[in-house]
Parts: C-alpha cells; structure tokens; sequence
C-alpha cells in the first residue's frame, strides 16, 4: 500500500482512447454470441426503426395465434348466422342436370311435412316457377328453396351468383347428359358453393341392385365433384337428412360477391313516372322499382350504385326496414321479452313479426344527393382539348420572320398587307400532297382492319364452286334413290350454308396462320410503304421502346385511368371490408331504384330471377379491361380476334369485340389472330371497371340463338396503357447466294419500297441474321447482308409492328339464350323406306 494509507489512483481510458481494429479470425458470429458479448445494451440511437419494431420470436407466435383465432372465429360467426334468426336464409338452388330427372320431385318432398319444417308457400320469390321458404323450429335454420328454369343458361348463372348452396338432381345411371355437362362447365369456371348431388330412383330398384347403383353413380360424379356425397332424396326421412347435411357444411367463400353486397329479389313492385326519392320525376318511360329480399356478402350503401343483372346500373333513393316475412319463431311460441344483444335491433325493425301483425315499415336511410354517386360511366370528351387556340409570343414572332423572309410573286402595285394573303403556288400543291396523304392513311388502316382477309378470296372462290359440284350430285343421287333421297333432305334441314361457308373460311385462315405464323403476301398494286404506313420495325421486341402514349385513338378520351389500379383496388377494398354503416347482412329490406324501365318488371313477372348487386366504387366507369381465358377443351372451332363475344364477368354480361394477346411478362406484347388452345390468352375489352377477383366466361353467340362456351378464365387488371402490337411478316426468297451475301426478290417489287425499309433488320426461317444493303434494278431485287452464309431453302423474312386497339363495341344487352341441344343424326340406313 501507498504511505499515509492512501488508496492507489488507477488510470481510467478516455472517450478518445485509440481502439484498435480485431483480428480477423474467419469465424462468423452467431446473434446468440453477439447478444451475450453486448448483454443487452445496445444504444437506443444506434436501433432502426425496422428493429424498434422487431419483436420478440415469443411475441410474434402469440400474434400470429391471435389472428388466427380471430380468422376462425369470423368464419365460425359467418357460418352460425348463415340461415339464423340474425342471418338471412339459406339460399339453396336445386338445379337439374339431366332431361330425364325432374327437379320438381325433389322440391315436393321437402316440402312434406315428415321433414319437420313450416312452410311458407307465399314467401318465396315471386314470379318463380318453384320457390317456397321452410323453417326447422328444431335446428332453429330458415331456408329459401328456388328452382331456375335450366333451359335459361343466363337465369341459371345468376342465380348460382348469390345461391349458399347448390343442389344437383342427377339421373341414376347417366348421371348427367351432355347439356347438364355444359350447365357444370360454365359454374365451374364462373366459381361453384357449396353444393350436394341428389338422385331419385333408387328405392325403385330391387334390394340386391341398389348398393351397386349407389357405387356406380358415386364412381362416375367423382370426375366432377371428387368430394361430394350423394344423397338418394325418395322419401321424407332422406330429405330431413338432406337439410341438415345443407345447414351444416363447409361453406365455400367466392370472393367476387363477399365483397359486395347483394341479394336475389323475393318481392317487386314498380311505379311509373316517379317515386319517392325523384326530385321532379324521372324522364319518361321509366319509373322507380321497388324490390324487396334479404342483404347478403356484405352491408349495402343507399348511396351506391347498384347493378341489376341483365338490365344495368341504377340509384338508390330510398331503403326501408318492412317485416320479416320468414321468421323461425311462429307467433305463439315467440317469447314475450326480445332476445338480448343485436337481436333487439332486429325485433324493433321487425325482423321477427309475423306479416300482417303489426309490424311497420320503417324508413332506414335515404340518399344524400351531395354523396351519391354519378351514373356516368363515360369521360366528358371535349373536342377542342388538344387545339390550339391562341399562339403564344414566340410563335408570333417566328411566323413574322417567316412572313418576312418569304418571297411570293404578286402584281405590280400590291401593298405589303395584301401579299400576306396571297399563297403561293408551291404551299398550294404542298397541301394537295398533305391531304392525299392522309386519304392513304384511312385507306390503308381501313384494309388493315380486315386482317388481310383478300389473301383468301381465291380459296373461298374455289370452295363456292366445289359447293356447286357437290349440290349438282346431289341432285343426281334424288333421281337415283327416292329413299336416300328423303333421308339426305332431312339431314340438310338443320344446316345453314352461309354458317357453313363462313365456318370453312375461318378454318383455312387458322390452318393458314398455324403454318404460316403472321405471314402477308406483298401487294402487287399497292406500293408497301403505303400499305403498311403505320407499321415499323423493332431492333428487339423485348428491350425496343415503345411510347404506350403515343397516337392513342379518339375512344380513349372517353375512358377512366388509374395512375395504379392495383393501389386503388387495395384500398377501395379495405374501405369496403371495413364499412359498418348501411343495411347489415341479413335484413330483409325494400329499396327503391331510381329510373328503372319496365322492361325489368316484366322479366321479373315472367319468371326470370332478379339479381341485384351494389357496386363498389368506380365500377360504373368505362375502361380497357384485360381478361386472362383459356380455351375451352369442348369448343373446337376457330374464335378470331375483334369477333363478338357474350361476356361474364363477375356479376356483369355484356357483349363486345375482343382483342387476343400473348401472357408475358414485358412490357410489350404480341397480339394473337386467334384463340389459341395450348396457352392462356389476355382478352381486352371495351367495358365498365371491375375489380378482381372475377370469374370470366366467354360464349359465342350462333345464329340460331344458342351459345357455346368458347373460354374461361378470370380478370385480370385495368390498364389502358398496355402496348398490344400487331406483327406482319413479309417474305423474300434468295435468288442468288454469294457466302454472306444474297440477293433477295419477291419482298419488294419496286426500288422505292426498298430504301423505306432498309433500316429494318432481316431474319430468316434458319436462324440468320441481317440487313439490306442497296437496290438493285427497279423490280424489287436486294442485295442483303447476313451473319452467315445462307442455304439455298431458306426464306428471308421482315418484322413489321404496329399497335392496335380494341373495339368500341361495348353493348350490355345480350338476348337470351336459346336451349342448347346436342343434334344427333340419323343414320340413313335406318330411315323407314315407306
């Protein structure tokens, strides 16, 4: 120790002690080592705000065991209300799938009394051919039965839309036909709930045969329904067993109608030339349609926009809250004191009163006119937008110099102010050349509409005249045979010549387009650089620009665009999700729709179901909309790009010319002449905003009124701005080869042709690559360049893109659907010869 007992002073380090840098020894510290050298501290100033937010591996468990509980237990409430005294009824369509089986048998037991229901015939939707509602006091579950007319394909998709449940009738041995198969194609691709396969007939048959009927029905719905369970419906006791099987599945969630609010009309009323929330009367001819039923998916908005299917968009002026025509509890056993919890709210609009009780209407909510939204679906187009209409100072200035340093013949003794006026001889034939150029313009893009269609007239003469010859031994065969005769008459009864031609033409072209991808014949009295003016060449397809502003068509001024759809749809979503105002899922409501034609209350009143949907925000507005299909295995028939299509989608149906393109990735793509059947295909479209996810169907429209199922698919975004070009492909064959250089004919046949296009790169079948390099002579010959040498079977080929545009055919009409029949021949061998 230090003398006098003082305590020894030890050297303490500075802030500013020199710390050297640690050896490298190659080993890499694990957080659990960095963690126990620091124990603990860390300084707060050195933490990002990612790890300020980081939690611990604990925390984050127990959160992700929150949501999920909490997840299950939305589903499991969804699930309980569904068909409750809070939740509307459980919709269950029961749909035919074979013309030998009646649906009717099948609805008539459940009502029977053994199933311990209470029906109520009068409460079902009105206008229906089958549609009665049934309550089980002892599951304490209501149910809505309706039966759609099958031979409607429309009325039977709408209705699917908004069913909880589905049920198919199948035929015990066939199971289904082939319309029934149509029927399932089209709810699959448009997006199936829950359903449940019932057959009848199978108590009929003896007890040894019935099990293995059961094994052999079950073995052949497998290739359909792999899941399901087949329920034989021929007494009363299975049809109890059927209801509790329907109140108790898994419900299957389809997100396009969870996310907006709808219902299928029950009861309907209209009133011409006014109602209560129209300020003067609509405009004449329409009226307000009073519709009454049960909400579903989610709460409805008065002032949204609601869609009507079949029929359009409409407002709202009015909801209303009337009694609950289907309540579980009848009037004597309805407990004196109302439920606790949100059931009073219910008591109190009525929700239980038994109709004609005392309960009241009562007014819920009423449109704000300052909030509600527009019905205009279309942007306001002003034609003097893009003109101009006063120069600014420095065009001024630069028109006086150019007026000044003009020089211009004029007579003696004109004034500087009269020679301004007079134009030269020279300006005029300049203008002449401008407006021919742009008559050539219009021409050109008029025959580029139609696809290069003349290239087959030749083809489509020759058919004509081998349809001559055909008919000619015919005719020779009704003189031989009176039998064969008759019989070939019958046959040809059914079948259309102008289908037929049409079908045959459309066939050679695909072949033509399959062998001959995007190949075009050089016209011969037309120079090239006229008709293909509005074609260019692209150095690489993939990484070329391409300005998707420039030149853009007079139709799309009168469409919406989003500066990012895929934001707005986010965040239109999430608002939607979290809407806690308007009428909740389950009341039975009265809304009143604004401006509404009578045509829609004579569809409801002969039968046809009534679905109605509120729209989300924006889905009233038109824009270009991309569909991704694929083509349906069972439809074979060539579907050309711009034909018009019937299309689904989501809740809407409409008709519009479709334009067909490649699914990449970049952001340019190829458009396609055809459907093709080995790739998905984006269909765009003329059409009112829709965001995903939706399900897609494609038909085309005969002329007979039937529609076949050409594709299906889903949505897939709102975007304008997606670059589609067209590729044409102009063929040269070598004429003389010299190593890397070859001269090219039959790709031009004029020297003019030539200089326009040399900048454009050359390719050939074999994989070369090149340029041209001079003219030679004025009939068309090149000399070309290549990176190798070029056999003498090759063929030289030019890429030449130009965008196109879809079609502003927009129409939501679509007619009905006429029955779909598979036509089945006679063999002529068994024609009765008497």
């Amino acid at each position: 120790m230090a003398a006098g007992g003082e305590q020894q002073q030890t050297h303490r380090p500075g802030l500013y002690k020199q710390k050297n840098k640690q050896h490298k020894h190659g080993k890499h510290r694990t957080k659990g080592e960095i963690e126990r050298e620091n124990k603990g501290r860390v300084a707060v100033v050195a933490l990002t705000k990612k790890q300020r937010r980081e939690m611990s591996k604990m925390d984050r468990r127990h959160k992700a065991n929150q949501l999920r509980r909490n997840k299950k237990d939305l589903v499991l409430t969804e699930k309980r209300r569904l068909g409750s005294r809070d939740g509307p009824p459980h919709l269950v369509a029961v749909i035919a799938l074979h013309a030998g089986v009646d649906a009717g048998a099948v609805t008539r037991i459940l009502r029977g009394e053994g199933t311990g229901g209470v029906l109520h015939e009068d409460q079902g939707v009105r206008g229906a051919q089958d549609s009665f509602g049934l309550v089980l006091p002892r599951f304490k579950q209501r149910f809505t039965f309706y039966r759609p007319d099958t031979a409607d394909l429309h009325s039977l998709l709408d209705v699917s839309k908004v069913a909880d449940s589905l049920v198919f009738v199948l035929e015990p041995t066939e199971g289904w036909d082939s319309y029934g198969d149509y029927c399932l194609s089209s709810l699959f691709a448009q997006g199936l709930p829950s359903h449940a396969l019932v057959c009848q007939g199978i108590a009929d048959l003896p007890v040894k045969k019935r099990a293995e009927s059961r094994r052999s029905l079950s073995r052949l719905a497998e290739n359909r329904f792999p899941d399901a369970r087949l329920f034989p419906v021929d007494t009363e006791q299975d049809a109890a067993l059927l209801l509790r099987h329907l109140g108790a599945q898994k419900q299957r969630r389809l997100a396009f109608r969870s996310r907006r609010s709808h219902m299928l009309v029950q009861r309907a009323s209209y009133t011409p030339g006014g109602g209560a929330g129209g300020v003067g009367g609509p405009p004449t001819g329409l009226g307000t349609l009073h519709v009454s039923g049960y909400v579903r998916g989610c709460p409805l908005l008065v002032n949204r926009l609601v869609h009507i299917a079949g029929h359009g968009d409409f407002q709202l002026s009015q909801i209303d809250a009337p009694p609950d025509p289907l309540p579980i509890l009848t009037a004597a056993q309805r407990p004196a004191k109302p439920a606790r919890g949100g059931d009073v709210e219910m008591m109190d609009r009525g929700g239980s009163d038994v109709p004609g009780a005392g309960g009241e209407v009562r007014v819920l909510m009423k449109a704000d006119p300052s909030q509600r939204e527009s019905l205009q679906a279309e942007a306001e187009v002003d034609p003097m937008d893009g003109e101009q209409t006063w120069p600014t100072e420095s065009e001024l200035r630069e028109a006086e110099e150019a007026r000044k340093s003009r020089k211009v013949r004029v007579p003696k003794g004109t004034s500087d102010y009269q020679a301004t006026w007079i134009v030269d001889d020279d300006e005029e034939d300049d203008e002449e050349e401008d407006v021919d150029s742009c008559d050539e313009d219009e021409d050109g893009d008029m025959m580029d509409d139609e696809d290069d269609a003349e290239n087959e007239s030749q083809d489509g003469e020759s058919g004509c005249d081998s349809g001559k010859e055909s008919d000619e031994e015919e005719e020779e065969e009704e003189m031989s045979t009176t039998g064969r005769a008759g019989a070939e008459q019958k046959y040809d009864e059914a079948t259309d010549a102008a289908e037929e031609e049409d079908g045959l033409k459309r066939y050679r072209e695909a072949r033509s387009h399959e062998m001959f991808p995007d190949e075009v014949d050089t016209p011969l009295d037309t120079p090239v650089r006229t008709r293909f003016q509005r074609y260019r060449g692209l150095k690489s397809f993939r990484s070329s620009p391409w300005d998707p502003m420039e030149n853009l068509p007079q139709d799309y001024s009168r469409i919406f665009q989003f500066q990012s759809f895929e934001r707005t749809r986010r965040r239109v979503l999430a608002e939607a999700a979290a809407e806690e105002e308007g009428a909740m899922v389950g009341w039975y409501v009265t809304l009143h729709v604004e401006d509404v034609p009578p045509s829609v209350m004579e569809s409801f009143e002969a039968g046809k179901p009534l679905v109605l949907v509120s729209l989300l925000p924006h889905e009233q507005k038109m824009s270009v909309m991309h569909l991704l299909v694929r083509r349906h295995p069972a439809h074979t028939e060539p579907v050309g790009s711009k034909e018009e299509l019937v299309i689904q989608c989501g809740f809407r149906r409409f008709r519009a010319s479709a334009l067909f393109s490649q699914h990449t990735a970049g952001d340019k793509h190829k458009m396609e002449r055809f459907l093709r059947a080995d790739a998905p295909t984006v269909v765009s479209v003329y059409a009112p905003i829709t965001f995903p996810t939706a399900g897609v169907l494609l038909f085309k429209q005969r002329d007979n009124g039937m529609h076949d199922l050409v594709a299906s698919g889903s949505l897939l975004s709102c975007e304008p701005r997606r670059v589609v070009l067209k590729r044409i492909v102009l063929s040269g064959h070598p004429f003389k080869i010299n190593r890397r250089s070859a001269v090219v004919r039959y790709m031009f046949f004029n020297r003019d042709d030539i200089l326009w296009f040399k900048p454009v790169e050359l390719r050939t079948k074999w994989g070369r690559r090149g340029h041209i390099k001079e003219a030679l002579g004025t009939h068309g010959h090149m000399k070309c360049v290549f990176d190798n040498q070029l056999p003498s079977q090759d063929t030289v080929l030019m890429n030449l893109y130009k965008r196109v545009y879809p079609r502003w055919t927009y129409d939501p009409y679509v007619p009905p659907a006429a029955f779909w029949v598979k036509r089945e021949v006679e063999d002529v061998h068994d024609v009765d010869m008497d």
